[in-house]
């Protein structure tokens, strides 16, 4: 499912066949058939995120629903403004209790399913419906009903794991703050890093390890 992620990824910057509708087409059968995610939910989401990196209000992968405070300036405004919805002091401790084993099991399918109704994209619930019938089909005569689910639940959690590690680490480490109006190529070195080469950085993090580059 990691390995997926990441696969389709590259589908959805269009960046594996010449032709952008091969990507398309593709792209909507691996996040969909694959992973039982919305091709159009992930595309409007990433590509706010390149757009805008590491901002406030337009990024959406720095929008933490006040759970947590990002960088050297937010930290400073939610104490001006006495905004306190957690400790967050303590925000480096809980962290590992919110944020990686929740993010894809609860977080982002309960966005994905909601967005593929309220927004109607029928071809990305059909293509998701499709990939919940086959991982049913195939598990239920083996763990029966619960234990299909309960491995799903427990698939997703460590996907989460590994999928928060991965993005975490070549933007949270970089500036974080509002709109600066920096030229695009600008504001997208202030807000990137890369992280070391080597074989197993490159598998486990499907090459966004070189995030400048990407």
């Amino acid at each position: 499912q990691a390995q997926a992620g990441w696969l389709q990824h590259d589908f959805g910057h269009l960046s594996v066949f010449k032709k952008s509708s091969w990507n398309h087409i593709v792209h909507k059968f691996v996040i969909g058939h694959l992973k039982g995610a919305s091709a159009n939910w992930w595309n409007h989401r990433h590509f706010q995120h390149h757009a805008k990196p590491n901002i406030f209000q337009k990024d959406p992968d720095v929008n933490m629903l006040h759970i947590f405070v990002l960088g050297d300036t937010q930290p400073v405004e939610y104490g001006k403004k006495k905004l306190k919805y957690l400790p967050y002091n303590h925000q480096h401790e809980y962290f590992f209790l919110i944020f990686p084993p929740l993010l894809i099991p609860v977080y982002f399918q309960i966005q994905i399913i909601s967005t593929m109704i309220k927004r109607r994209f029928w071809a990305d619930l059909a293509w998701a419906i499709s990939y919940y019938m086959r991982y049913f089909i195939t598990y239920i005569p083996f763990y029966g009903v619960l234990g299909s689910l309960s491995l799903l639940t427990f698939v997703r959690f460590l996907e989460s794991h590994w999928f928060v590690w991965v993005t975490q680490m070549n933007h949270i480490p970089m500036e974080i703050d509002g709109e600066k109006h920096r030229d695009w190529l600008s504001s997208q070195v202030a807000a990137t890093c890369n992280i070391e080469q080597s074989f197993f950085n490159d598998w486990f993090t499907g090459h966004l390890n070189f995030q400048i580059e990407h």
